[in-house]
């Protein structure tokens, strides 16, 4: 039995990755709203409170863990100074920060049962190409999460522990939609030589295949998902 912690599993991508990973040999824990166990990640206390409740249900035992709970909200510089910090620090802990703990105590768990694990970051294209003027908070957490994922492959791979990074560019959730009706939609499509935005379920192709599949020398990889719009 392979037990799994998914965080953000109520709509999107999330909800994608989480139909992606039923059925026998696999027991997954959702986060979220609407699936799963609730957790505020804007409150510090929150990761850990979910991982302590996820290992409760799983039996004391997590073997895989996948950061995907996320937000993209604006944060235009014109904003009053305060405020600007604020939600710049508010995307920092929701994005990296909890994904952080998160990663922290899954490590220190597989460490502790001298087992092996495996964690999978969604991060973002914009961790290499940038966001707009308004999302430079989003951009950065999302690097963060790429640095993070390849310095715990590169620390703990010889314990078995291997770290992959998803980069998706638009994906066809409520957040993306949202974002190109506000930044003219045909102009940013016109940017992805595919032609389209990726659906949910092509990411959850690649979070599967991490999750259980990924060879172990892939461990530290970074895979696009973008429709060719930013090319490394």
């Amino acid at each position: 039995m392979t037990n799994i912690l998914l965080t953000g599993s109520s709509r999107g991508i999330g909800a994608a990755i989480a139909q992606s990973l039923t059925g026998d040999g696999l027991r997954l824990i959702g986060h979220g709203t609407t699936s799963g166990i609730p957790a505020d990640f804007s409150d510090a206390a929150a990761p850990r409170a979910l991982w302590e409740k996820a290992l409760s249900a799983l039996d004391g035992r997590i073997d895989v863990l996948i950061n995907n709970a996320g937000v993209f909200e604006s944060n235009p510089l014109d904003l009053d100074h305060d405020d600007w910090v604020a939600g710049w620090d508010r995307t920092m802990r929701i994005n990296l920060t909890a994904s952080a703990e998160l990663c922290r105590l899954a490590v220190r768990h597989w460490q502790a049962e001298g087992r092996p694990g495996r964690i999978v970051n969604v991060a973002s294209r914009a961790a290499y190409r940038g966001d707009s003027p308004a999302h430079w908070h989003y951009a950065a957490s999302k690097a963060g999460m790429v640095a993070m994922t390849k310095s715990i492959a590169r620390g703990y791979a010889a314990q078995g522990i291997l770290a992959f990074a998803i980069c998706p560019g638009f994906t066809m959730t409520g957040m993306a939609e949202d974002y190109l009706a506000s930044r003219g939609g045909d102009k940013l499509l016109a940017d992805i030589p595919l032609g389209r935005v990726a659906a949910p379920e092509e990411i959850a192709v690649l979070a599967r295949f991490c999750a259980l599949q990924a060879p172990p020398s892939m461990t530290g990889a970074v895979l696009d998902a973008n429709g060719a719009s930013y090319v490394r």
